[in-house]
């Protein structure tokens, strides 16, 4: 499991939203978590079920902040991202 906080700037965001989703999901990183400041008022995405040969994973929860993102599998599973952590 991976879990990224995205950084200011277009250029961060395009490489933690964009770059680094591909190369986890080509690499079979089950679960990519990405705590995101900068999507509205701020969003927790967990990715899961990666298709290495596509570079893409096929199942992904976006829940604003306020929302707990649980982790669907994994040594994670059932741990919840909530307000406690995002609001940080």
């Amino acid at each position: 499991m991976v879990v990224e906080v995205t950084s200011p700037g277009h250029r961060n965001l395009q490489r933690d939203r964009v770059r680094k989703r591909r190369e986890y999901a080509r690499a079979g990183i089950p679960v990519y978590v990405i705590v995101d400041d900068f999507d509205d008022d701020g969003a927790v995405v967990v990715l899961t079920s990666p298709d290495p040969k596509k570079a893409r994973y096929t199942d992904e929860h976006r829940v604003p902040y306020g929302t707990d993102a649980v982790i669907p599998e994994g040594p994670a599973k059932g741990f919840a991202v909530g307000k406690a952590i995002v609001a940080s």
